[in-house]
């Protein structure tokens, strides 16, 4: 699959008319489309088809020597990837008819306005760019490999659900579209959208700002910049983060947390390509990508009317969720042994093992915090840690116990609980040793048969989990 960027290829400009050349060209290069190629000889287009990749079309249809009409059935045929804009000073409906059925992306009649010309090219590009990553992404569901693994050799994972977002996340990557990276706290969202920015081979710089606790001043600030004396204190102009970021990826964190303004001001970033300095009323062409991430239920503010909905989905274009860990804890063992090296080495340490018992235990943990917390909880083990050669349990256990009685806790409120191991016999209550022997199960079938583990379920000492569970033996016998 080639895996070159094409936010770079030039858009064709085919008139015989020099002024309608010039004037076009410079009109784009306005509207932040700089790569522009003009033709006044329609009989140099085919050739340049043959050796140069284009994006999008914009042709003459009378013009002397090879027509715009005779043109265009042979680029759609042999070019069908590249939308074709016609434009023309012929106004009769047959023409526009005719040139459509051909497979024409747009008609345009001369003079054309400034906005639509500019309006009718930006949905070519986006039409093309959309049609190009489908295509892509049908590559990899049909071959189910990644192009460039090693970019994601940061992220430790056997999951196939983890392996289908990198499929994803490398096949939108060199995209001029926004993406939008959801998730929980500490699953590695900003990770991911530094692979995708390498991934990109996007010339410019990543710059990362965590847009939460902005008021709209500040945010303005932050991402446009301002001129000198725009506001009290503003002695001298400053540069912006748009522009820092030129030819390159802009990634806003917590974009759900953005108030009103701020995202009306975003909204405008997107649609325009174009911002203001704080102070100016001269405006300034934007070349950022835009990727964004947050931990919010997007939807759910949508519905409460806290974040709009016509940015979500111009954000949405590619969106990306990554998977708490709790749903892919077959990752636990391989995420233990990195951090339990890393922090062996970081306090001159011995390298230490994990006990088999340790992965039962964190595997009824749920990890609010995700593979961050697991980090935490392995870094503060391995400090603790003081003889022998296998890491001990005790942090983990506090951990576990702590989740443990605050679910205990929470589920002590008045409220219907159901549990399918504990059969109800209509007009008979159950015994306070029938619902003791449920919970003794479904403990020890939580831990895997792991007493120690199910023992910390319970909330009881090994010991006492062992007469129960004697007591159980002689019973069943």
């Amino acid at each position: 699959m080639n895996s070159h960027t094409t936010h770079h290829l030039p858009l064709v400009l085919v008139d015989d008319e020099s002024t309608v050349l010039h004037s076009s060209k410079l009109l784009l290069s306005g509207a932040g489309i700089k790569s522009v190629i003009t033709l006044g000889d329609s009989r140099n287009l085919l050739p340049l088809l043959e050796k140069q990749e284009v994006e999008v079309i914009v042709l003459d249809l009378f013009m002397p020597h090879l027509s715009g009409i005779k043109l265009l059935p042979k680029i759609v045929k042999n070019y069908p990837e590249i939308p074709v804009i016609v434009m023309t000073a012929a106004q009769d409906v047959q023409t526009a008819v005719s040139s459509m059925k051909e497979g024409a992306f747009d008609y345009l009649v001369k003079p054309v306005e400034e906005s639509r010309l500019i309006s009718s090219i930006k949905h070519a590009l986006e039409m093309r760019s959309l049609r190009r990553h489908v295509n892509v992404l049908k590559d990899y569901l049909l071959t189910n490999k990644l192009e460039h693994a090693q970019a994601f050799s940061s992220f430790d994972t056997i999951s196939k659900k983890m392996h289908s977002v990198f499929q994803y996340a490398e096949a939108i990557a060199n995209s001029n579209e926004p993406v939008l990276i959801t998730g929980e706290t500490g699953v590695g969202k900003e990770l991911l959208a530094k692979t995708i920015h390498q991934l990109s081979g996007r010339k410019g710089e990543l710059i990362s700002v965590n847009v939460a606790g902005l008021d709209d001043t500040f945010f303005s600030d932050t991402l446009f910049g301002h001129k000198k004396g725009a506001f009290t204190g503003a002695i001298g102009k400053r540069k912006g983060l748009v522009s820092e970021a030129a030819g390159g990826t802009l990634f806003l964190d917590e974009i759900g947390d953005l108030s009103h303004a701020s995202q009306i001001k975003l909204l405008r970033l997107l649609q325009e390509k174009r911002y203001y300095q704080l102070g100016s009323d001269v405006a300034n062409n934007s070349d950022v990508r835009i990727l964004c991430a947050t931990n919010r239920d997007l939807h759910q503010q949508m519905t409460d009317d806290i974040f709009r909905s016509d940015l979500y989905f111009r954000l949405s274009v590619h969106q990306i969720e990554l998977l708490p860990l709790r749903d892919r804890k077959e990752d636990l063992p391989i995420l233990v042994e990195r951090f339990m090296t890393a922090a062996s080495q970081s306090m001159a340490k011995d390298t230490l093992s994990a006990p088999v018992e340790l992965y039962d235990l964190l595997g009824i943990y749920q990890f609010p915090g995700n593979i961050r917390e697991l980090r935490a909880l392995v870094y503060d083990a391995v400090a603790a840690h003081r003889s022998g050669q296998t890491l001990s349990l005790e942090r983990f256990k506090k951990a576990v116990e702590k989740q443990q009685q605050a679910k205990q806790t929470q589920q002590s409120k008045p409220e219907k609980v159901k549990n399918d191991r504990l059969i109800m016999i209509p007009g008979k209550f159950p015994t306070l040793a029938q619902t003791e022997n449920c919970l003794v199960y479904e403990a020890m079938r939580k831990a895997n048969g792991n007493q120690g583990v199910a023992a910390i379920l319970l909330g009881i000492s090994r010991p006492a989990l062992n007469r129960r569970l004697a007591r159980l033996h002689e019973t069943s016998e």
